[in-house]
């Protein structure tokens, strides 16, 4: 019976629809362990061209295994490969590393690996620091009918972790690989600041392309005296804007703008403070855009425009001016991530005046209807428990939930459980270095109101990662703790000892997470 399974599988010249779960755990168990000496992850199997492969583990590490009766399919991938035989067949047996070039190979091979264009479709990115929590992700998003994001890192993020694009990238096609996902997934290149990080990311293959122009953001605009508004206008870079302080004038001034189910009409303060406030993001904007259609052509590509990480809130009139503005230069956009009123900090639940966050939020999808339609991006967008059903209720299809650093504090609850004592090593070199790590993100934890970890049994360890303090503390030092020396192989080794519980448990975090859209 098995072999009949295998022979069939080896006769396919295209891609093999995925078997049922029940017959690809009786072919990993009887068949491709033995021939390879791993673990197979059943769901991983997949054929094409007369070829099987699938991913396995073996002494803790993963590899790729490619079963085949075409040994110049073999021939293409690292590792070593050895000739066996079942009943009548003759087969080539390889096993390679998860390397970056047997992944270039497999995607090649197996488009499903490849990330894609999603559009208009309700969406989350789950972003992973470590490049473990992809399997996690795909259990949750299987329950769902949203629309995933696996390779999701800023650069920001790289720098901490000493990963790169390419590293992000093919640690999620790994991901999506071991777990059988076939229904498609994007890939973020998130909070692009200069042309350099477009241009890496780009050759990475991403797909999504999130525009980070908030240092130029011009904040004293709220403030200033409507005497200054002129001047500072002025002084704008009008040549990349491809207007004048008179064109601008002339086409928002004192038009009224229908939003649906109420209008708004714009006059010469709120224009000029939007223009003041935003003009140069959208200048940025304009040529961080048109440099990646230069470097990406013929391939296609998604936008997301981001000013969320910035002091003061996105009005209803800055977002009509961004909106208009980058519609008249001819960009495409996908997602605007606005800044929102209230409070998003890292990895907590959202602080601020619900009802009037709705007020708002409502208004700024009105927005996104009539000069889009395009997504509303919710950055920080993890934990966020008491606005999602605001979001998906006003938002509906065109929200995209973005989510990083709380994957991160579900590995280190995986340790709190599985190796008490790193947990504690853990805890107390964050608070070490909270005081420098916080500096590029929005947090107010404060190290004196958290609970006392000496006090602490082991059994109540985990409750840290449920605490507003510790969290956030835990939250931003993951870039010390990991590349920490006495830490990071120990880390690790951990939650390489158990990926099915660190699965597990972010499996039931996201579950909590989507269940609101």
């Amino acid at each position: 019976m098995l072999e009949n399974i295998l022979s069939d599988l080896l006769k396919t010249d295209n891609i093999m629809p995925a078997l049922p779960i029940i017959e690809t755990k009786r072919l990993s168990e009887k068949v491709l362990n033995r021939l390879t000496d791993m673990e197979v992850f059943p769901r991983s199997i997949a054929a094409k061209d007369r070829s099987v492969y699938f991913l396995g583990l073996r002494n803790s590490r993963k590899y790729i295994g490619i079963v085949t009766s075409k040994t110049n399919t073999c021939a293409k991938f690292e590792g070593e490969s050895k000739a066996e035989s079942i009943g009548n067949l003759e087969l080539t047996v390889t096993v390679g590393p998860t390397s970056s070039m047997n992944a270039a190979i497999l995607r090649d091979i197996l488009p499903f690996l490849k990330p894609r264009i999603i559009g208009l479709k309700k969406s989350a990115g789950c972003g992973d620091r470590l490049g473990m929590a992809t399997p996690g992700h795909i259990r949750a998003v299987r329950k769902t009918s949203i629309a995933p994001v696996f390779a999701q890192q800023s650069i920001r993020e790289n720098e901490r972790t000493r990963r790169t694009p390419q590293i992000v990238m093919d640690d999620a096609m790994w991901g999506v690989f071991q777990e059988g996902w076939r229904d498609g997934f994007g890939a973020d290149a998130d909070h692009l600041k200069t042309t350099e990080d477009i241009d890496s990311c780009v050759v990475a293959g991403f797909t999504f392309f999130t525009i980070d122009p908030g240092d130029h953001v011009d904040n004293s605009a709220d403030n200033a005296s409507p005497n200054l508004l002129p001047d500072k206008a002025k002084a704008l870079p009008w040549s990349t804007l491809e207007s004048s302080p008179e064109d601008m004038k002339h086409a928002l001034v004192g038009k009224p703008v229908d939003l649906g189910s109420f209008s708004i009409t714009l006059d010469q303060e709120d224009v000029l403070k939007a223009a003041v406030k935003y003009g140069r993001v959208v200048a940025h904007t304009v040529s961080m855009y048109r440099h990646l259609m230069d470097v990406i052509s013929p391939r296609d590509f998604e936008l997301e425009v981001s000013v969320d990480e910035t002091d003061s809130v996105t009005s209803l009139a800055e977002h009509i001016y961004i909106a208009s503005e980058l519609k008249r230069l001819g960009i495409r956009w996908v997602s605007l991530a606005p800044r929102y009123l209230g409070t998003f900090e890292k990895g907590v639940d959202y602080i601020g005046d619900l009802s009037a966050f709705e007020k708002s939020f409502s208004r700024h999808v009105s927005v996104a209807k009539t000069f889009g339609p395009y997504k509303l991006s919710l950055h920080s967008g993890s934990d966020k428990f008491s606005i999602y059903p605001v979001v998906s209720e006003h938002a509906e299809e065109l929200v995209h939930l973005k989510t990083a650093g709380t994957s991160y504090l579900e590995a280190l609850r995986t340790i709190a459980g599985y190796n008490t004592p790193l947990f504690r090593e853990i805890v107390f070199f964050a608070l070490g270095r909270y005081h420098v790590d916080r500096a590029s993100y929005h947090v107010s934890a404060e190290i004196e109101k958290m609970p006392d970890v000496v006090k602490m049994s082991d059994e109540s360890l985990p409750e840290l990662l449920d605490d507003f303090h510790s969290r956030e503390i835990l939250h931003v030092t993951y870039g010390s703790v990991i590349n920490e020396p006495g830490i990071r192989a120990d880390f690790f080794e951990t939650l390489n000892s158990h990926e099915e519980e660190y699965s597990n448990i972010l499996e039931k975090h996201f579950d909590r997470h989507f269940s609101f859209f």
